[in-house]
């Protein structure tokens, strides 16, 4: 059974899905753009079948509690800082970290400067930052097409309007959705949501508080590290994805899923949650 939970941290109140025994294994789940806690429901099932303790959050900006309207509210240090804050309101010590899309980039970022937090990591089709940087500056011209829409997610109110359509129903959202192959049970539950009021403005803002700099320092990762990428994914290509190995230092498992696209916790939760626990009990 999965649990809705609010979670009081960082100043905010998070919503979120939860499953398992109180008591056991804690595992963190982070979702990226445009998707909520939604996109974890097959793997909490089946995580807490197995004894684990698996909270997904809704984060900053993807539900009312949690969505401060300035756009530097979203800057990767507040976003690492609510990771940090929701996993010591819930008495995570430490934890076993998934991130998917930009939960995926947040989840490398967290795991390289918090290895005492962090017990084991597994990131789903977003490379390393610092290789997926190295493709977009010239590394993989390929890459840089598959990004452009960041650069246009950037701009003043321009992507609120394309995405929601005149009538604010979301109908460019549903478009992106279905080109990308999303099933529509999910996309309306992502609409649902991200229709809302300042909602797809906060989920942009993740975009436009992005800095140059932020990741300059960052360390290699040392803890365990399971990273999955798919080979239909439009959006993200194989030379960032292989050269992320490259900034682990620890224990690292690179697996590719053929012909499965971008959202892979929806399209592959099969194999998914056989992957992570395989992680798992291995670390």
């Amino acid at each position: 059974m999965i649990e809705r939970l609010e979670i009081d941290a960082n100043g905010l109140t998070f919503t979120a899905r939860a499953a398992g025994p109180e008591k056991g294994r804690r595992v963190l789940l982070l979702h990226g753009f445009p998707q909520t806690s939604w996109c974890w429901r097959a793997q909490l099932g089946a995580l807490g079948t197995a004894g684990y303790r698996a909270v997904a959050p809704d984060q900053r900006g993807y539900c009312a509690g949690a969505r401060p309207p300035d756009v530097g509210a979203y800057s990767l240090e507040h976003l690492v800082s609510d990771v940090l804050a929701l996993a010591d309101a819930m008495e995570m010590d430490r934890f076993d970290l998934v991130g998917h899309d930009w939960g995926g980039m947040l989840s490398w970022v967290v795991a390289a400067r918090y290895p005492d937090r962090v017990r084991s990591l597994s990131v789903l089709s977003t490379p390393h930052p610092l290789a997926l940087r190295h493709a977009l500056m010239g590394g993989d011209p390929a890459q840089a097409a598959g990004s452009a829409h960041m650069a246009d997610f950037r701009r003043p109110g321009v992507p609120e309007r394309l995405l929601l359509g005149a009538d604010h129903s979301g109908s460019g959202l549903h478009a992106l959705f279905a080109a990308s192959g999303l099933a529509d049970v999910d996309a309306r539950e992502y609409l649902a949501v991200l229709t809302r009021p300042g909602a797809l403005t906060a989920a942009l803002n993740w975009y436009r508080a992005t800095g140059e700099d932020e990741l300059a320092d960052l360390p290699l990762v040392q803890v365990p590290t399971l990273y999955i990428w798919s080979t239909a994914d439009a959006a993200l290509g194989r030379p960032a994805a292989e050269a992320s190995s490259k900034f682990v230092a620890g224990r690292y498992q690179f697996v590719v899923l053929d012909g499965v696209n971008h959202w892979i916790p929806e399209a592959a939760p099969r194999k998914l949650v056989q992957l992570l626990i395989e992680h798992l009990v291995t670390t």
